[in-house]
């Protein structure tokens, strides 16, 4: 399974929750640290803020647009949400959409 199909398919964490991420670009401060980090899940638009993409690698640019974690990304998804600047990537369960990593973590 390639790492584009996966993220189409949907990733999953630990113990198997499948996980999605998504930008509050309100909060975006455009430094780029998520695209270094996971460029197959993270861009950077025209605008200076940053946008998650599809499995097909289209940038969704909807307020609030998610896209599945690819469990081989899993830990670079972490990484720019831990690192981020603008505290604005949210991972959360797609099951009961509970956020996991983020500035909003339990």
């Amino acid at each position: 399974m390639t790492v584009q199909h996966e993220a189409h398919t949907g990733g999953a964490g630990e113990g198997g929750e499948l996980l999605e991420v998504w930008i509050d670009q309100d909060l975006c401060t455009g430094d780029g640290i998520c695209v270094q980090y996971a460029p197959e899940v993270f861009e950077l638009d025209i605008d200076g803020l940053a946008y998650v993409k599809s499995g097909e690698d289209e940038l969704l640019q909807e307020a609030g647009a998610s896209t599945p974690v690819p469990l081989p990304l899993l830990q670079d998804v972490v990484d720019s949400a831990k690192e981020c600047p603008g505290d604005c990537i949210h991972v959360r369960r797609v099951s009961d959409r509970v956020e996991v990593y983020g500035p909003d973590a339990e």
